[in-house]
């Protein structure tokens, strides 16, 4: 947001009052104010500047309490232009570096992320897994399974190996299946799983005169090996206990949080949000979207493997987070799992 013009000593109020609320969680007080303000003012001064911070929309007083709390447009004016965030010190950086085993194949570096942001912050972490349009297929098999199914192997993205199950009209013999992989492989190596769908679809309504029945069948096999769209999108989360230790959060919202986490439509629409940032984004309150957030603040910041953003990992937790802690430990953990993954 832009930075509204603010007296020097209103915006050292507004974040002394800020910080206050981050640090106690209740309402703040004119005189708890004038004895940690560095501004040397008076309880009558102070509550005048309140009273114009209020007007202003920077802070409210809930309920019939003395005390006032920032807004949503007050914590967007202290996490843009009055919180300073410093780099993390070594022991910090070194703790999360050593969280990361370059050993580890992607899915459990992503769960380390995940695990790392809960533990750090005792907020509740999460971290997309590499988006499906963006993995890169090495190599693909089929294999028939009892019950018409088919087991899936896809290798993507050098190391990174995916099994799916699909369920299929009739049962296929082994030479079908094969001749549905050698075609894969020999046409679409390299592309997007998005790709290769889109591919093997205009083959199907194309070139079908060209294909033998044999081939043809396979094919529509295939295609359901690829998923369309973000279908096989996820995350990881952990650390969703955290949610009942926050104060503000009654028992409607929790629900509604917790429908989020396990409908991920919300959850996945604002991840995307941030997949072009080259930094961490924040969202506070109804920023995000998503009603069940009303009361939250989203920190997130994208990974990527040689220079391609896969996914997004975030933190989630009250608006009245320690931003300082949060914002370098997201941006760092992104950085760091990035380096994981181009080291796998």
């Amino acid at each position: 947001m832009a930075a509204p013009e603010f007296d020097e000593r209103a915006a050292l109020l507004l974040k002394n009052l800020v910080e206050t609320y981050i640090r106690e969680g209740q309402p703040v007080g004119s005189k708890v104010l004038a004895d940690t303000s560095a501004l040397s003012l008076s309880p009558a001064s102070i509550r005048k500047m309140l009273s114009e911070l209020e007007a202003r929309g920077f802070i409210e007083s809930p309920h019939t309490s003395a005390g006032r709390i920032p807004t949503q447009l007050g914590f967007r004016l202290f996490v843009d232009t009055l919180v300073t965030y410093s780099p993390l010190q070594m022991p910090r950086l070194s703790e999360i570096e050593e969280r990361f085993d370059s050993s580890q194949n992607t899915h459990q570096l992503i769960e380390s992320a995940s695990n790392l942001l809960s533990d750090t912050t005792k907020l509740t972490g999460l971290v997309m897994l590499p988006r499906t349009e963006q993995a890169s297929l090495r190599q693909v098999e089929f294999l028939p399974l009892s019950g018409c199914r088919v087991l899936v192997v896809l290798v993507v993205d050098e190391k990174e190996v995916q099994n799916r199950i699909i369920k299929t009209d009739r049962e296929y013999e082994d030479i079908e299946l094969r001749q549905a992989a050698n075609f894969v492989n020999q046409h679409f190596i390299g592309q997007s799983l998005t790709q290769i769908r889109q591919g093997l679809v205009s083959y199907l309504e194309k070139d079908k005169n060209s294909l033998n029945q044999m081939l043809e069948s396979a094919l529509e096999v295939a295609v359901q090996a690829f998923p369309e769209g973000r279908e096989a999108d996820d995350y990881i989360v952990s650390g969703e206990t955290h949610m009942f230790d926050q104060a503000g959060h009654d028992s409607v919202q929790l629900r509604k949080l917790f429908e989020a986490f396990n409908q991920k439509r919300d959850i996945l629409y604002l991840m995307d949000r941030c997949i072009e940032a080259n930094e961490a984004q924040i969202f506070i309150g109804a920023e995000s979207g998503s009603s069940a957030l009303l009361d939250c603040s989203v920190v997130a910041a994208p990974y990527a493997l040689d220079g391609k953003v896969l996914g997004v990992l975030a933190v989630i937790g009250p608006t009245r987070m320690d931003y300082q802690k949060v914002v370098p430990t997201v941006d760092v953990t992104a950085k760091v799992l990035s380096m994981a993954l181009n080291q796998e």
